[in-house]
């Protein structure tokens, strides 16, 4: 009976027992990726994106940004395929087509359906997507298209298609009353007359085997081979009740060995090819659900879960695991290897497992059970002179297979550590809430025989130098050396010994050397008892804050910095700094506890349980870096998107183009560009450098953001540039992307030619101006220097006029002068005359009295004398050289003119000149009143004087030069 029982719990155990180190589980909820909650396909290019099959469309995920493209008819997305035409190929409901790059290089979809046959459109949910050949197939129900060269071709399901994929490069399908089908030369062949695969239960997956064979699974009806020759047989495939009650929804190859099978009710199972679980994941470990739609292996080696809500990444080949022995996640204080059994010290108690020879131990099977005779908090758990130590919060134990033994009733054992460097000492001291005890092997059993004396201090830190002298320290009271040979005198370190502080001081034994990490680097003692940084130390980690060391067998230093692992590595040419970003914030900060077995396996304190680390496979493990651009957005008053991700077709290397940069208008606000490497799980371990160039030519410190902003940004063209690093150092190619920003419209080339224009016709105005100003200043100038001429001309004109005037007033008093001589000449003449007359006619009237004839013949003579005209003549003459000189030779001008003018009226018009009255003239000329009225008569006549110009005006106005030229 009790073997039944065996037989028939014993698979139930087997499959009970998961490997002690789990890999993490990181969950995407539908919030994080922001669409629907199934996700039913899943699919990687050759650039690392991730491409699946979600309710609410095709999502992609580069690592660090998810995004998704939804089809026309927001219909579900059943499957996706990468063609070998570098499309992503995409069924939905009663849909099909191809996402490829647009103008915006964002991906757009491009439906097939307008090649199908009308009465073949409606065609429901297309659930798988295969390439074969030059073909693309889609399966649904009742239908496959194939599609090539633009065309379509349908084949009808004989019953129903429930499968379609390919395996060792044939394409096979899974119709439900014909069995599996092979499609060659054209058509669909079945395999075997006798379809040997369960009615109504479909295949789910065909994985390849060696020899050219492969492994058939179903969905509830358990496994088949399927051979070299296409035939197939029933497998003994070990767990195959288990595997049939959970549903294997999809299965996939991890690696030659082994494969992984995602079940509809207990997540995903990693069996060997004879159906030997290696490992499970669950909602226990971690998984979001249990019910796994898809699964798929990365070029990382991750494995992919679409879940009924949500999508899990398994970081399978993570070099890093989890060991978490207890239900309540107790933190890791304390690890040991001891015959074969791993002991694991927990806050909450003491667990051993039982340990596989494997090189990886984290992959030994086994559950933890609890050493039930001691519960609470462990602190340190040592194995010396091949006894098992438990330093407990209640006391020291030794430990026994599954028992713990008191070694002493004190509490609070924090450490063990030999007394002396002497390999053969029994004794131990052991540091303790209260100070150091110490502790002998008598017989095989440790019992006190001691305490250090008048020392109370804490001694979580303890070491034993060369002298075997005891060096505590205590975290905030300071450093204490307990010499031996001295009963153990106590003697405490401070800043005047050279340390840099009093607080965070911690000792550390490494190579033989006491050191202390603080928090100015690592220090050692000199020769003169006081501390120095340590030259070995500071060359490598300079003075940085330490507060954690251990050394492991290999002489690899490991240390914790803050909240950072790292490890100073020597096994290269020269020591090496390797950190561990991964573990950041995940050690147990305060209480570090790091147990390096050998370089496969490092166990690692953390706030659950324990951290195992394969050293060994974490350095090798270095996927290729790549980094790429994936998002180029700027705003101004709304978003504008400039670059979507993909420069090129899928799986192409993405370059951009030299004809397609991007111009961004002014008035943009700010630009960001978002960056990725498509290391899955990973993401910590990165950083990035960047630059823009044309802007700032120097990269800027290595940070882990994946994206940059820039505001502001002058008119002009720019390479934006980025590359990643891991934290070993190696860094990836650079990605860059070009855009230029175009000027406002008052700085472009035809608002500079404008300018340009505008300033010579600005400088030719101002020429114009200025010169214009200038004649206008000259023409002021003339005008002044004219009016000044004028003004000066005036000044001389009127001292002219003045002097002209004074000599027209001299020349008129002179004249009136020569006129009043003239005319009393000429009144002396005819005053001459008419007295001359007058005693002609007295004589005459005399004579005429006297008798006496000699006085008669005197008066004759008399009278004769006084009428002689040769006198008369010669006075004329005199008077008309005066007048001629006083009248500007008028008489000369006036004969010239008038040739024919007589001396009579020669003397007429002189007196006339002289403005005579007639009497005058009558007088002077010794006629009547009435012969000079006639005279004047005929002289107007004779000179041709018309008759509205007076004769007087017109005598006026004969001068010199009015004389006509010979």
């Amino acid at each position: 009976m009790r073997l039944l029982i065996l037989l028939l719990v014993a698979p139930f155990v087997s499959f009970s027992q998961n490997t002690i180190g789990l890999p993490d589980v990181l969950n995407y909820s539908k919030q994080t990726y922001g669409a629907g909650l199934q996700n039913w396909d899943i699919q990687q290019d050759k650039n690392g994106i991730i491409y699946i099959a979600n309710n609410e469309g095709l999502l992609t995920f580069d690592g660090k940004y998810w995004n998704n493209y939804a089809l026309p008819q927001k219909s579900n997305v059943r499957s996706v395929a990468i063609g070998v035409d570098n499309k992503i190929y995409v069924g939905g409901q009663d849909e099909f087509g191809y996402f490829s790059p647009d103008s915006a290089h964002l991906l757009k979809f491009h439906s097939l359906t307008h090649l199908i046959p009308n009465k073949d459109r409606s065609f429901g949910d297309v659930w798988d997507i295969v390439n074969y050949q030059k073909g693309i197939y889609f399966r649904t129900i009742n239908k496959i298209f194939k599609i090539e060269n633009q065309r379509c071709e349908v084949f009808e399901a004989p019953y129903e298609w429930a499968y379609l994929g390919v395996c060792n490069g044939k394409l096979y399908a899974h119709d439900f009353q014909k069995g599996l089908l092979q499609f060659e030369n054209y058509q669909w062949k079945t395999l075997a007359t006798i379809n040997i695969l369960p009615t109504n239960n479909p295949v789910t997956a065909i994985l390849s085997l060696p020899n050219n064979e492969a492994i058939i699974t179903t969905l509830k009806g358990g496994f088949f081979k399927l051979n070299s020759f296409n035939s197939i047989s029933q497998t003994n495939f070990n767990n195959s009740n288990l595997f049939a009650s959970e549903r294997v929804y999809n299965a996939t190859k991890i690696n030659d060995k082994w494969i992984a099978l995602a079940t509809n009710n207990s997540g995903i199972y990693i069996t060997d090819h004879q159906g030997n679980i290696i490992q499970s994941f669950s909602k226990k470990e971690g998984l979001q659900n249990n019910n796994v739609l898809s699964i798929f292996l990365d070029n990382q080696q991750n494995i992919w879960l679409g879940l009924d809500n949500g999508i899990d990444l398994i970081s399978y080949n993570s070099a890093i695991k989890q060991i978490n022995p207890s239900t309540q996640d107790g933190s890791g204080y304390a690890a040991s290897i001891f015959n074969n059994n791993l002991y694991i010290g927990t806050s909450n108690g003491l667990y051993q497992v039982t340990l596989q020879s494997l090189t990886d131990l984290s992959f030994s099977k086994g559950n933890f059970s609890e050493v039930t005779s001691v519960k609470g908090q462990v602190w340190a758990i040592n194995n010396i002179n091949n006894q098992l130590l438990l330093g407990h919060h209640e006391g020291a134990f030794t430990v026994n297979a599954n028992t713990a033994l008191p070694i002493t009733n004190s509490y609070g054992f924090w450490n063990f550590i030999p007394a002396s460097n002497n390999t053969n000492s029994n004794i131990i001291a052991a540091g303790n809430y209260k100070g150091v005890d110490f502790f002998e092997n008598q017989q095989g059993r440790f019992v006190p025989i001691g305490k250090v004396n008048n020392f109370n201090e804490s001694s979580r830190y303890i070491a034993i130098d060369k002298n075997d002298d005891i060096w505590v320290s205590h975290p905030y009271h300071g450093i204490y050396k307990l010499i031996k040979n001295y009963n153990y005198k106590v003697e405490s370190f401070t800043t005047k010994n050279g340390l840099p502080s009093n607080l965070n001081n911690f000792i550390f034994k490494i190579k033989n050397e006491i050191v202390v990490a603080t928090e100015k680097g690592i220090f050692q003692i000199n020769s003169q008892n006081l501390f120095e940084p340590h030259t070995y130390f500071q060359k490598i980690l300079g003075n940085q804050s330490i507060r954690y060391l251990k050394e492991d067998n290999n002489g690899n230093i490991w240390f914790i910095h803050e909240k950072t692992l790292g490890v100073i590595d020597v096994n290269g040419k020269q020591p090496q700094v390797i950190y561990i970003p991964e573990l950041n914030n995940k050690l147990l900060s305060g209480f570090e506890c790091i147990y390096p077995v050998n370089e496969n396996n490092i166990f690692l304190g953390s706030e659950k349980g324990f951290i195992h680390l394969n050293y060994q496979k974490y350095k090798q493990n270095t996927p290729a870096l790549q980094v790429q651009i994936r998002k180029v957005k700027v705003t101004s008053t709304e978003e504008t998107l400039l670059f979507g991700g993909f420069f090129n077709d899928i799986n192409a290397l993405q370059l951009q183009d030299e004809n397609d940069i991007p111009t961004i208008k002014d008035g943009w606000k700010a630009m960001q560009i978002q960056y990725t490497a498509t290391l899955f799980g990973n993401q910590s371990n990165l950083q990035y450098s960047y630059r823009l160039k044309g802007f700032d030519n120097s990269w800027s410190e290595w940070l882990n953001r994946t994206e940059k902003e820039y505001t502001n940004l002058p008119a002009g063209s720019y390479t934006f540039e980025v590359k990643v690093r891991n934290n070993l150092g190696k860094e990836s190619d650079i990605a860059s992307y070009r855009f230029k920003i175009l000027p406002p419209w008052y700085q472009t080339i035809w608002a500079r030619l404008f300018y340009l224009s505008l300033f010579f016709g600005a400088v030719y105005l101002l020429f114009k101006w200025q010169n214009k100003k200038f004649k206008q200043q000259q023409l002021k100038f003339e005008e002044e220097q004219k009016k000044l001429l004028y003004i000066h001309e005036l000044e001389l004109s009127k001292t002219e006029s003045e002097l002209v005037a004074l000599r027209n007033a001299k020349l008129e008093a002179e004249i009136n002068f020569k006129n009043a001589e003239l005319a009393s000449s000429a009144m002396h003449l005819v005053k001459k005359g008419e007295l001359l007359s007058k005693s002609k006619i007295e004589l005459a009237s005399v004579m005429k009295t006297v008798d006496n004839p000699q006085a008669v013949a005197e008066l004759k003579r008399m009278i004769k004398t006084l009428s002689d005209d040769d006198k008369i003549d010669k006075e004329w003459e005199s008077f008309a050289k005066h007048f001629d000189k006083v009248h500007s030779d008028f008489l000369v001008a006036l004969k010239q003119k008038h040739q024919n003018i007589t001396p009579n009226e020669l003397k007429l018009c002189a007196y006339l000149r002289m403005n005579l009255t007639t009497k005058e003239i009558a007088q002077l000329s010794n006629i009547s009143v009435r012969g000079v009225e006639i005279g004047r008569y005929r002289l107007r006549k004779k000179l041709q004087i018309p008759t509205e110009l007076s004769l007087f005006d017109y005598l006026m106005s004969i001068k010199i030069n009015d004389m006509p030229q010979s």
